[in-house]
């Protein structure tokens, strides 16, 4: 009896293998039987816990076995069999590059010293800009999320969330627009909707649309969207749709039933798929309804004012001047930019104004009714809440600097945290929709893992759509994207790009993170770890966060409330209250804290959004006013910087500085998608400003010669580069001539080919395409997009990054104001439009000069040299081979460049031999009476029927004839 009691207690299974048991044993029931267990652990838990009933010792629920602990985000290093030979790589091709320009220096052309010398100064610099480009590359990385953890760390019912309400933090997406005739509203539209139907839950998203021109199509347009969001979000939460942007979603090549279970999914998709184009038709009939709706308006005002002056006794024959207003379908005046642009409604002169197209959610899901006459889908298992969606015009008067997209993203980031709040901050432009539903939850692994207090912002890559497939200009910047970034990730963070990232609120605040290490000494080998958050006995846990040293004139060891005065924040009591608040909610679980981190309980956040009111409203309508910033370090030390074309590089820079680190999240699914110009003027001009910023940041304190000690050596070369490289073209038009230059002369950058230049050149070139090569492999680019980038590399350094050094100098020697229009954002292109329209289209602009220059200059020299070394008594072979395969070189990087100027019936690839021949005729023509050696030695007789050939390309002759 005894040992029977024994084995209940110790829940000992016997086997029913043994020679006891019949073959039909039933083990299962005789563990019933025997009151027999598994015992205790993570496989099974019992009910009445380990011991024998359920007494004190018993537990209701399973324990917590630490699956809780795991881990958000994990950090995969790049194969060592790939990244051992790079790194040996850079280190070789570094050796080869010292010998090479030791020799070149040590062995001068002494029939040609002007030329020796100025190709080795070339050859210096390059050699400089490639080390400051490779340098930062040592140590890329990948990153991994798991939102399955995610989900049940933040949204699993607990003892302090019964309910299982969402725990995760609020985030405010922000999206930027300035002129609907540049940024179509449609476009703007789409990427609102993509937003409202994110996989987040729905009360912790609040949207703000920044329309910088106040327009009233703007307006009514976001209005609209706010009505079809009511249709579009459903069937998107019901049918699990993916990408949820409606033009994209409806406009793939793909079969939409794939995967596709519910058997009202095609009925539904239809009826959503007419809305929808009846949405499109009443996007685009705003402009004209909204023209006539104002001229009614104005031509009823205009007969009243002619009754008055009728019942006054005036002369009808008088002319009455009334402002031509613009209105809203109310019948009231629209307070933003009128079309006439009256006083007090122009695009640089009107009110501000905040309007809540959705209010704030309820806190509980809300479920939806049957297929009747006002519902088109089923949405009795969908939840049918929307999240908050905002209008913001901020205000604008004369005689005021309001700063461009730097000042219109501060005006949202003080109305957010006075209507919204959310910890986080999402900033898109109006056209980067968002194409992967979970890229919330993506960023937010990284901000709420284990260290992630100290990440200032994930940033996301810029992925685009619309570009020809043979990308002729590199709009898709993989190289940048996909190499520069990701080695960025294995120092300190990516560099802030300006779309497609994800903020923590205490950072755009200007805040240093809790904790920072500090480097001193030769390339930052000392270092110093710093606790910046000190928590106090008698203080909140919320007070406590420091400046960094020297950016501010308060004490270093001041809390955050001691930093809220309005010399820095403003005189908002709301705004300054939402800090800590904001603080708060942005900081990791308590059993994340590390040391010096001060977390929040689990369940903290799982509370109701407080409902908006007109005092809420009215606090934020103050804080967009264009005099709010007078007098405070708004876009000096607090929120986006200004003072630049790049604000958005200057930004993250401030934050790498302070000692914030950043993340860089790429997506199996693309985060976000947008478009890029395809027209090559427009490219040009885009490359012009990123370039006069990069200027502006070299001779500015931005520059990161002057960063502090928080900042990593290679972060800080890094940021170096970004300000050096537009210089760099300066050298690039110089080395350009060159080649022709010395086919010109007969002379070239050396005495002779000798064995030793051609060892050192072969090596460099070697090292140079195994370096390409191993990047491909660690990055996943293609040689396509690897030799497009280099292709444009030399194509923006002759035309665009002259012009903004050019610019930048002006601006810092004479303060000539730098300004740039908007680029134009495509719309999405009819049926039976050319999708690539806009690559054919040749708009003339002054940045294409030197790359014709060029061009033309290097085709005239081959020929030159080829016919003087033809009907030379005394030919020298080496000097016209080393002189044409340099100008060969050129001419294969110009290639897209000369290729923009084809139409689209153009087929064939004859436009060098075109340009070659060409120029020569209409230089010779020009000369008039050229009686030098070379037309003597006998270039008159170049073969007619080419240049008959030549002549037949009549679309480039044109043009020749234009330039030339």
């Amino acid at each position: 009896m005894a040992d029977f009691k024994l084995d209940k207690r110790l829940s000992l299974v016997k086997s029913f293998k043994g020679q006891n048991h019949p073959p039909d044993f039933d083990h299962t029931r005789w563990l019933f039987e025997t009151k027999g267990t598994y015992g205790y652990g993570n496989a099974v838990w019992p009910k009445d816990g380990y011991g024998v009933g359920s007494g004190a010792n018993g537990f209701e629920h399973p324990p917590d076995f630490g699956e809780s602990k795991r881990p958000l985000t994990r950090k995969v290093g790049v194969s060592a069999a790939i990244l051992s030979p790079y790194r040996l790589l850079i280190i070789l091709r570094l050796v080869a590059l010292g010998f090479f320009l030791t020799w070149r220096i040590r062995h001068p052309n002494l029939d040609a010293m002007w030329l020796w010398g100025t190709s080795i100064t070339c050859e210096l610099w390059f050699a400089f800009s490639w080390l400051l480009d490779q340098l930062p590359k040592l140590c890329p990385v990948n990153r991994l999320t798991n939102l399955s953890v995610l989900k049940e760390r933040f949204e699993s019912p607990n003892l302090r969330n019964p309910k299982g309400r969402s725990d995760l933090p609020g985030i405010d997406v922000f999206v930027s627009t300035a002129d609907p005739e540049k940024e179509p509203p449609l476009v703007t539209a789409n990427t609102i909707l993509s937003i409202l139907a994110v996989d987040y839950p729905v009360e912790k998203v609040a949207c703000y649309l920044s329309d910088d021109g106040g327009s009233l199509l703007t307006f009514e347009a976001l209005a609209e969207t706010a009505s079809f969001a009511r249709i579009w979000v459903h069937f998107c939460r019901k049918h699990n749709i993916e990408p949820r942007n409606p033009e994209a979603y409806f406009g793939q090549k793909r079969d939409f039933l794939k995967n596709k279970v519910r058997l009202d999914f095609v009925r539904e998709r239809r009826r959503v798929k007419r809305e929808y184009d009846e949405f499109k038709v009443r996007i685009n009939s705003l402009p004209y309804s909204i023209r006539r709706r104002s001229d009614a308006y104005n031509a009823h005002e205009e007969l009243r004012a002619k009754k008055k002056q009728m019942e006054m006794g005036g002369n009808l024959s008088d002319p009455l001047k009334l402002p031509k207003a613009t209105w809203m379908s109310d019948g009231s005046h629209w307070p933003g930019t009128w079309a006439s642009a009256e006083p007090n409604h122009s695009k640089g002169d009107h009110a501000g104004i905040i309007q809540a197209m959705l209010a704030p959610p309820n806190a509980e899901p809300v479920y939806g009714a049957e297929v009747d006459g006002e519902n088109l889908i089923d949405t009795t298992e969908v939840d049918t809440r929307l999240p908050m969606l905002v209008y913001v015009s901020r205000e604008k008067r004369p005689d005021y600097d309001h700063n461009k997209k730097a000042g219109a993203m501060n005006a949202l980031v003080r109305t957010s945290a006075i209507m919204s709040n959310g910890p986080f901050i999402l900033n898109l432009d109006c056209d980067h929709y968002i194409y992967n539903s979970l890229a919330l939850r993506e960023g937010m692994c990284f901000m709420l893992d284990r260290g992630g207090d100290r990440i200032c912002y994930v940033q996301f890559p810029q992925r685009f759509e619309g570009i020809d497939p043979n990308d002729r200009y590199a709009n898709h910047n993989t190289v940048f994207f996909d190499v520069n970034m990701r080695a960025l990730d294995g120092l300190q963070g990516p560099m802030y790009v300006g779309t497609g990232c994800i903020f923590r609120r205490t950072a755009l605040y200007g805040f240093s993170p809790p904790r920072a290490t500090e480097r001193h000494g030769w390339f930052g080998r000392r270092k110093i770890k710093l606790l910046l958050r000190k928590p106090k006995a008698t203080k909140k846990a919320e007070d406590a966060m420091l400046p960094i040293k020297g950016e501010h004139n308060d004490d270093d060891d001041a809390d955050i409330e001691s930093l809220l005065h309005p010399k820095r924040f403003g005189n908002s009591t709301s705004l300054a209250a939402s800090i800590p608040v904001a603080e708060y909610q942005g900081r990791l679980l308590q059993d994340l804290q590390g040391k010096g981190n001060q977390g929040r309980p689990s369940g903290s956040l799982a509370v109701p959004r407080e409902p908006l009111d007109a005092a809420t409203v009215a606090e934020a309508i103050s804080v967009i006013s264009c005099f709010y910033e007078d007098k405070t370090e708004w876009g000096k030390q607090v929120g986006w910087i200004y003072g630049s074309v790049t604000e958005d590089v200057v930004t993250g820079y401030r934050m790498h500085n302070r000692g914030w680190r950043s993340v860089y999240c790429v997506t199996k699914r693309d985060a976000f998608r947008g478009t890029a110009p395809i027209n090559l003027t427009d490219r040009l001009h885009q490359v012009l400003r990123w370039a006069t910023g990069s200027v502006e940041i070299f001779f500015s304190r931005n520059n990161a010669l002057f960063a502090s000690g928080r900042m990593k050596f290679l972060q800080r070369v890094a940021y170096f580069n970004v300000g050096m490289y537009p210089f760099t073209s300066m050298f690039l038009l110089v080395y350009g001539i060159l080649p022709a230059v010395s086919l010109f002369s007969g002379q070239f950058i050396v005495q002779a080919l000798s064995v030793a230049f051609l060892i050192f050149l072969l090596a460099i070139t070697i090292t140079l395409c195994l370096l390409a090569i191993l990047e491909i492999k660690w990055s996943g680019i293609t040689l396509h997009d690897w030799w497009r980038n280099e292709q444009f590399w030399l194509i923006g350094g002759t035309s665009a990054h002259p012009a903004a050094v050019l610019q930048g100098l002006l601006k810092v020697i004479a303060g000539v104001d730098i300004s740039f229009t908007l680029t134009s954002k495509s719309a999405t292109p009819d049926d039976g439009d050319d999708e690539f329209a806009e690559l054919y289209v040749v708009k003339w602009s002054f940045l294409m000069v030197p790359p014709i220059t060029i061009m033309i200059v290097n085709s005239i020299a081959i020929a030159v040299g080829v016919a003087r070394t033809m009907y030379s008594p005394f030919p020298q072979w080496s000097k016209l081979l080393g002189g044409v395969f340099f100008s060969i070189w050129v001419l294969c990087h110009l290639y897209p460049f000369c290729k923009g100027f084809d139409g689209k019936e153009v087929k064939s690839t004859n436009h060098y031999f075109c340009v070659v021949w060409l120029a020569l005729h209409h230089y010779f023509l020009a000369l008039g009476k050229y009686n030098s050696s070379i037309w003597k030695a006998g270039l008159h007789e170049i073969p007619v029927p080419l240049m008959y050939f030549c002549y037949r390309q009549h679309k480039i002759m044109k043009f020749l004839d234009f330039i030339l």
